[in-house]
């Protein structure tokens, strides 16, 4: 990051000024032309739900300025302007340029919004007629029904007037059976995706139940293997409205995660039924509501009728267990890695672990620490970074001191695919450099490596595919060294009782075989849960859109009205929740323009 001499916060207040000046004259005149010339020919615009209630990204002078939003409609925009109550305009390195980053605001006719606007340097020379890298417009708030407006509403008396009467917990209670009435918002999957979603929505007065099958929230971390740990840091991961502790570690153990997010449900009151399935729903168009199935434990069914289903199954949710030739043979056990729990009962005893993303390799230096005699199964090339610090480079917007959390997840948010592709190749180029000895270790030992897209390392392979990748923490050196044994998947012969047959006559014993293959995405649980014509109108649910260059379908409206989906990291959920939320509110007070209803 490259920092403005003393002095010069002036004169990038002053280069930002001149720009919005100009913007906001084209803007009001809704003069196309002139709008696309207040960006570079490689611009790009980036709106969240802030002028054209989508998210999408345009990159292109003349596709910016096609782009204008229309003067009328809820999201018209106007009032451009530095905000002076978040971090002042400064001189920051971006993507490899010196850039002028100023946070903005504006208005609609619906509400606030926080923007943010890049100016290469040494484009600012030009003065009045300086050009935008970038530009982010994102909804912030909706008029009348904002967090803190919403919380005085709600606000109860200071004492209770009748000490016989229903107290606090006794309205919690009844509220959260939903005898009376059904949820305006029904979230599946009681993960951090769905809890914070729900957290979104109560700020802003929805009424959300969320449903998990687990006996415990939290449970989908706590059931986890015993030796997992977040492998990025705290400092990105903070949830919305309450923030990890100062005191705890850099790397947070999944019972510490679980622990937290039973304790965040109870303090912020979310309402969420465990031991809950949900069953599946039908859409009714003409009433705009949907009929959702719900099975309790005991195997009783509930229908509820919510007007919006938010899926928070998440990205990684649903095993993926790929048809392996000859396993039926094997006589050992075989478990996906989401049932793998602990590796001292294999301790002296033959393992094959197939798969080489982080789930294998943590999976594989457990079982190596018990004992066990591990060979990992290596299916396709994978990425591998040390913990530290290549795997932390990319989250450089969120270490050291400067701005809050929510301006630096703003910035977060500022950055254009094109653009992020850019800063990652980079960021991966000094990852290559820092971890050399690393992959040279590696590849003796047979390990195959890739560096993402484009060389655009593990962020956007997370993107594009949800896994494909391992942050070391110990187990590259254990392959490197031998004693984790490695083989490629194209060089097994067959399976048998006994464990493989290698092409080459090698022959390994084992005892089981642990399929740390994935995950699969949200989109093949649609046509199951609401039908075939749902999921064809829907579509893919996760990887890059190339018109929009978004993620397809996450937090946003899709072709099924009253349907969205909800996941990813921590920092993706704590971001969008936001958006999401406030697209749900916009809509229950008819706010947000009504999509065609399916026939």
């Amino acid at each position: 990051m490259t920092h403005m001499p003393a002095g010069a916060e002036q004169s990038a207040g002053q280069i930002v000024t001149a720009w919005l000046d100009r913007f906001n004259a084209a803007l009001g005149a809704r003069d196309a032309v002139r709008f696309g010339a207040l960006f570079r020919p490689d611009g790009h615009w980036r709106d969240i739900v802030g002028l054209t209630w989508r998210i999408a990204t345009v990159s292109g002078r003349e596709n910016v300025a096609s782009a204008l939003p229309p003067a009328t409609g809820g999201s018209a925009a106007r009032c451009f302007a530095v905000d002076p109550d978040r971090c002042p305009p400064r001189v920051v390195e971006r993507a490899g340029e010196d850039t002028i980053e100023a946070i903005l605001r504006f208005e609609t006719a619906v509400g606030e919004g926080a923007g943010l606007v890049r100016i290469k340097r040494a484009d600012a020379a030009a003065g009045d007629t300086a050009q935008a890298w970038t530009l982010l417009t994102a909804l912030r708030s909706l008029t009348g029904f904002d967090e803190e407006t919403v919380r005085q509403r709600r606000e109860d008396s200071p004492f209770e007037r009748n000490f016989r009467g229903p107290n606090w917990l006794d309205r919690r209670r009844e509220a959260l059976r939903y005898a009376d009435r059904d949820p305006a918002v029904l979230i599946v999957g009681g993960g951090h995706a769905g809890i914070t979603a729900a957290a979104s929505l109560k700020a802003l007065g929805v009424e959300a139940l969320v449903v998990d099958r687990m006996g415990r929230v939290g449970d989908n971390w706590r059931l986890r293997y015993r030796g997992l740990k977040l492998h990025n840091q705290v400092h990105s991961n903070h949830m919305p409205y309450l923030p990890f502790p100062a005191t705890w570690p850099n790397y947070i153990p999944k019972d510490k995660i679980a622990d937290w997010l039973e304790f965040y449900v109870a303090a912020l009151e979310i309402d969420f039924w465990t031991q809950t399935s949900f069953e599946g729903a039908g859409y009714d168009p003409a009433a705009r509501l949907w009929t959702a199935r719900l099975r309790s434990a005991d195997g009783g069914l509930r229908e509820v009728r919510p007007r919006h289903i938010v899926m928070a199954t998440s990205v990684s949710g649903t095993p993926n267990i790929p048809e392996v030739p000859t396993l039926d043979r094997f006589g050992g056990a075989v478990v996906h890695s989401s049932r793998f729990k602990d590796g001292a009962e294999w301790r002296g005893r033959g393992v094959f672990v197939f798969g080489t993303g982080t789930s294998a390799h943590d999976i594989a230096q457990d079982l190596h620490g018990n004992g066990a005699r591990v060979t990992m199964v290596q299916r396709s090339p994978t990425l591998v970074v040390n913990v530290e610090p290549s795997a932390q480079v990319y989250d450089g917007v969120y270490y050291g001191k400067g701005p809050s959390l929510d301006d630096r997840d703003l910035i977060n948010a500022s950055f254009p695919l094109p653009v992020l592709k850019r800063a990652h190749k980079l960021l991966t180029d000094k990852t290559r450099e820092y971890d050399a000895a690393l992959h040279e270790g590696l590849e003796r030992a047979g390990f195959e490596l890739d560096f993402g897209e484009d060389g655009t390392g593990w962020p956007l392979k997370y993107r594009t595919r949800g896994g494909g990748y391992y942050f070391n923490v110990g187990c590259s050196e254990l392959i490197a060294r031998g004693e984790i044994g490695l083989v490629q998947y194209r060089d097994i012969d067959a399976f048998d009782p006994g464990g493989l047959r290698l092409k080459d006559g090698r022959r390994l014993a084992g005892e089981l075989a642990v399929l740390a293959t994935g995950y699969k995405g949200q989109d093949h649980l649609v046509e199951a849960l609401f039908g075939a014509d749902v999921a064809r109108r829907v579509g893919r649910v996760w990887g890059f859109d190339e018109e929009s260059q978004e993620l397809r379908n996450m937090w946003m409206r899709t072709a099924q009205p009253g349907l969205w989906f909800t996941g990813g990291s921590f920092a993706q959920c704590r971001m969008y929740s936001r958006y999401l939320a406030l697209q749900i509110k916009a809509s229950e007070e008819r706010l947000l323009p009504e999509p065609a209803v399916p026939a």
